[in-house]
């Protein structure tokens, strides 16, 4: 599974994240219309299930295990990721004052956790891929408790923040999918092995769709704060790749560790809060802080990954050796991983 997410997101993913956002905005009656009630806009949640699941299958109970093994490192990263990046998109709501909904979208991508990218971008970087899936998978499971209290704290003075319907609906649209594809992984490994074939595929594609819905749903609004929200993004992302590492180099993390805090930090899972946005808060203007995000990141993070390769060429995961990952999928170093 992970071998076909390795290969699958590449710079073509880029393209078609981008060519689908293009599209929301330019033809947003293709996302947005009613054909007897139903509407694009309440695909998203399910397609939010739909790579919570895929992200589960890429998980196992071993990721989990490994906290007792790095407890120190993990905890490192786990509350980077929950204090950094909340903070610094309140900071540049606040410097490029933003609307009020458009503030509150761009705190909901920084309440978020991180994501899968960030493990495959931490393998194309030569970091601490297990360190990686093991943040990924602890800030997962503690945000159905810790998003919605971020939130709370940092964007209700924006909009109205239903604390624990929020907690309800990240168990249900993230939690609940993700430890089902985890324990599949567990006890059907074969089905797994077969269902990687399109899973990966299934998952970008609901990405890109997810992007071209909330832009369509919301483009008039972009349009009137685009520049400014593009602006916000662009420094939240890198200040937080930028913080992200410095914490952990001051509390003296090796380099290749610091190197998969910076990506857990800077890189968050902009399907979680386009759903929360969407379902919880009713307000698709508050999914463009990870409409915008999402994508920006996915170029940046593989940039910088593409750069500390090169600087870093020698180095290889023991642990992707020994599940037969030795080979790197990435020879060529303007190939990336990319989405929100």
């Amino acid at each position: 599974m992970k071998q076909q997410l390795f290969r699958l997101i590449q710079i073509p993913f880029t393209l078609w994240v981008l060519l689908f956002a293009v599209s929301g905005y330019y033809f947003p009656w293709l996302y947005d219309w009613n054909h007897r009630g139903w509407e694009p806009r309440q695909a998203i949640v399910p397609l939010v299930q739909v790579i919570m699941f895929g992200m589960g299958v890429s998980l196992s109970f071993t990721d989990f295990r490994r906290v007792l093994k790095m407890p120190r490192a993990v905890l490192i990263g786990v509350i980077c990721q929950f204090s950094i990046m909340p903070f610094l998109a309140w900071i540049f709501v606040v410097l490029f004052q933003l609307p009020t909904e458009i503030a509150a979208g761009l705190i909901l991508i920084g309440s978020c956790p991180g994501g899968v990218t960030s493990n495959v971008i931490a393998y194309i970087a030569r970091a601490n891929v297990p360190l990686s899936v093991t943040m990924t998978a602890c800030s997962t499971m503690l945000s159905p408790f810790l998003t919605p209290l971020l939130m709370e704290f940092w964007a209700g003075q924006y909009v109205p923040i239903p604390v624990l319907p929020m907690m309800r609906s990240i168990l249900f649209m993230v939690l609940l999918p993700v430890l089902l594809g985890l324990f599949v992984n567990q006890f059907a490994p074969r089905f797994v092995n077969r269902l990687g074939k399109i899973l990966p595929g299934i998952a970008m594609f609901s990405i890109c769709l997810i992007i071209a819905i909330t832009i369509a749903l919301a483009r008039q609004e972009l349009a009137a704060v685009g520049l400014a929200l593009f602006a916000a993004a662009l420094c939240q992302n890198a200040a937080g790749y930028t913080l992200g590492y410095g914490a952990a180099w001051c509390l003296k993390l090796s380099h290749r560790d610091c190197r998969t805090v910076a990506f857990e930090v800077g890189i968050q899972n902009g399907g979680m809060a386009t759903g929360l946005a969407v379902n919880v808060l009713k307000n698709p203007v508050i999914a463009l802080g990870s409409a915008v995000f999402g994508p920006w990141s996915a170029i940046t993070s593989s940039l910088l990954a593409s750069y500390w390769k090169r600087c870093h060429q020698s180095e290889l995961d023991p642990d992707l050796q020994q599940n037969g990952l030795e080979t790197p999928v990435f020879n060529n170093p303007s190939e990336d991983c990319s989405a929100p």
